[in-house]
């Protein structure tokens, strides 16, 4: 995610909650449910109650997995969460299951926090309103788990004994903990915090007291508080399990921790062999978008690279046999990274492809029983899986979401194209259960990535199934490759953007995409042209605008943040965005360059769009958008504006995910299908958009409100 990010994250805790919301709770692992003769439809709660193993992104392949295999290779262990709209928060678990057929999870323990995950956007830290996985890590002896809970707002490391015993905090830090590891003896733990961030926190309290000053350090349409530096030195301690004693790490302890990520981008971790063998995943270049390439080292320390085409990019996870005499390589390949393949390589033979899947395949480790991982695609939510290493065989191990056996889902297919620039890209077209053949029906496009099972698009605000469910067709749009990674020469952050939004490029290479994937979809004879919505958050709103501007086919449109207009991008953002964009050729507020900005501007060209524009804001994104409002408005054009509290760049209170799908539904069928809901609080909402409709000259079939 980027852009403007912020999180308060809206969560329950277990300790001192009511009766209802335990109650709630003690649904977090669910029983299968009998197998019912007619599947009823999908309902909001289906979707935003979803159980999650880990967290709710499909599209992040190559980091942490979200499986922890024990030592022995026997069991493994995982956290589960789950919304709750009752109490609006989220329930917690940690899991822990035997590797056998039949075999259920049991839990270790339930409560806690939501973990906000926080970026650094030019040099300081800013909440993302994503929540981190919560990843256990096995004892050498595989008889505890160690894992992160958050209680109070701080969170803290916890030990629960596998077999028998309670889980507890073993530290009581006053700051964040943030990474931590076992001793080689299992006797103690290390860990990592940022102990300057409360004295930071405190600084700025007091700086407030005789005025902050207004510096590189505030993003305004986050707030007036000037934000924490995100460089502030960490901190190595030793907590002894015994005794509970706390210290300061040693320098050779301190350095066999682990770095901090530099830069978020997902490397697949070394695999390591039997008696030295290693194998890496080393980038092709200086690039931060060089693909992956695969790289063995014998015992000897000699680097064998792979120059095949198989063993270039697309590297999610690497594992050594057990007799490291075999290495399995998953990678994502086809056109646009479509489809997951598995292959198996004995040094100094051709490699042999054991599966290719279009499903989304992550968190894999070799167990006893074979490659361990989850699995999900379009219509599946994840669940754990095991292959057989030998001909690929799947089989499903545990289904945290049985209940959506008795869910009725439409079709998906998915369909490919090439754009202007010769991209290829694709996207996932989704219909409803009961499709008529030979109907066209009013399309929705859903962005910015298609992976694993269709929530929402990124971001979790344009339910795709409900759409299909409601008897639209739903476009999943994947992007396509950045324009960027045609300039290889290309080595930091910066020199990426500037390509990016050279002569709008990157904008332009999105919109040819998609357009050429609208085009596959009529040509399915399943859509009708003339009935086409438009949605998005962040990288995918501006998809929308740029589509608003430069493209008549859009009926109708929705966007979660907004917008790049030439004063706003400059000043709500704060100085040190703004100095970032003129270094990059952005024309300042005081020189006027329409011809910058035609393109890309409702403020300049919104006088040429006639789409109707629904946004539903976060709190501490919204006055980015007031000047495309107040441009649309001039203008005389469709455009309506909702703003939810406490939120930020993702919004995850429950609630109002579901008042965001519940509008967006509405929205999209008021003018692609002329209907509405009769529900009579939804009154005053129709009446406006009825208004609008009037405005525009738009014949409407008339509406009893």
């Amino acid at each position: 995610m980027r852009h403007f990010l912020k999180a308060i994250l809206m969560a329950v805790t277990m300790a001192g909650l009511p009766n209802q919301a335990k109650a709630a709770c003690d649904t977090l692992l669910t029983q299968p449910p009998a197998k019912s003769a007619a599947k009823r439809a999908v309902t909001v709660r289906d979707l935003i109650e979803l159980r999650d193993i880990g967290d709710g992104e499909a599209s992040n392949f190559g980091q942490h997995p979200r499986l922890a295999l024990s030592p022995d290779r026997r069991r493994i262990a995982f956290s589960l969460v789950r919304a709750d709209l009752a109490t609006n928060g989220h329930c917690l678990g940690m899991f822990v299951m035997d590797l056998v057929p039949g075999a259920r999870p049991h839990a270790l323990d339930q409560g806690g926090e939501l973990i906000p995950a926080l970026t650094v956007l030019r040099g300081y830290s800013v909440p993302t309103g994503e929540h981190k996985a919560i990843i256990p890590v096995w004892s050498p002896d595989g008889r505890a788990l160690a894992y992160l809970r958050r209680d109070g707002g701080v969170t803290q490391l916890w030990v629960a004994p596998v077999d028998h015993g309670t889980a507890r905090a073993v530290t009581h830090s006053t700051s964040d903990i943030s990474a931590f590891q076992w001793s080689a003896d299992g006797q103690h733990l290390f860990y990592a915090t940022q102990p300057g961030i409360p004295a930071a926190q405190a600084a700025v309290a007091i700086e407030g007291k005789s005025g902050w000053h207004y510096d590189a350090r505030v993003q305004p349409q986050i707030g007036a508080r000037p934000l924490i530096a995100g460089d502030l030195p960490r901190a190595i301690f030793t907590v002894t399990l015994a005794d509970g004693s706390v210290h300061p790490a040693s320098a050779s302890q301190a350095a066999t921790f682990p770095a901090a990520a530099d830069n978020g981008l997902a490397i697949a971790a070394p695999a390591i062999g039997k008696d030295g063998w290693r194998a890496i995943a080393e980038r092709q270049g200086t690039s931060l978008l060089a693909p992956l390439a695969l790289t063995v080292i014998d015992p000897a320390g000699r680097k064998q690279p792979c120059h095949a085409d198989w063993c270039s990019g697309g590297i999610t996870g690497m594992w050594w046999s057990s007799d490291s005499a075999a290495l399995y390589v998953l990678r994502r390949e086809g056109p646009n990274k479509a489809f997951m393949v598995l292959y198996r390589v004995v040094p100094g033979h051709a490699p042999t492809k054991i599966f290719t899947s279009a499903d989304d395949i992550q968190d894999c480790a070799i167990a006893q029983i074979g490659l361990v991982c989850t699995r999900e695609n379009a219509t599946t939510p994840r669940r754990v899986a095991v292959f057989d290493l030998v001909h690929g065989h799947a089989r499903d191990l545990f289904d945290p979401n049985p209940d959506f056996a008795n869910i009725a889902l439409g079709k998906v297919r998915r369909l490919f194209a090439r754009n202007t620039l010769g991209l290829d890209s694709w996207a996932d077209l989704v219909l409803p259960p009961h499709y008529t053949p030979g109907t066209r029906l009013p399309l929705v496009i859903v962005q910015y990535h298609s992976d694993g099972f269709l929530r929402g698009g990124t971001g979790d605000e344009y339910p795709i199934h409900l759409f299909a469910a409601r008897g639209f067709a739903v476009l999943s749009f994947e992007i396509p490759p950045r324009v960027a990674t045609a300039y290889p020469n290309a080595k930091s952050a910066f020199e990426l953007n500037a390509i990016t939004f050279k002569d709008w490029g990157e904008r332009r290479s999105l919109l040819s995409s998609l357009l050429a994937e609208i085009d596959a979809a009529i040509a399915t004879g399943t859509v009708d042209p003339t009935r086409i919505g438009i949605s998005g958050l962040s990288d995918g709103a501006s998809t929308v605008e740029f589509a608003m501007i430069n493209s008549h086919r859009f009926a109708a449109a929705a966007v979660s943040s907004c917008c790049y207009e030439p004063r706003s991008m400059l000043v709500n953002s704060g100085p040190a965005f703004s100095e970032y964009l003129r270094k990059m050729g952005f024309p300042g507020i005081t020189r006027d360059d329409p011809d910058f900005w035609r393109p890309n501007s409702f403020v300049v060209s919104g006088a040429t769009t006639d789409t109707p524009l629904l946004m539903q804001l976060a709190d501490s994104e919204y006055i980015g958008a007031l000047e495309t409002y107040q441009a649309l408005t001039e203008y005389k054009k469709p455009v309506d504006v909702f703003v939810f509290p406490d939120e930020f760049h993702v919004k995850r209170q429950p609630e109002h995910r579901a008042a965001i799908y519940a509008r967006n539904l509405d929205w999209f069928a008021f003018w692609l299908q002329d209907t509405v809901d009769p529900d009579p609080s939804k009154a005053a909402q129709y009446a406006r958009w009825q208004a609008m409709r009037q405005a525009r000259g738009v014949a409407g079939a008339s509406q009893d409100q």
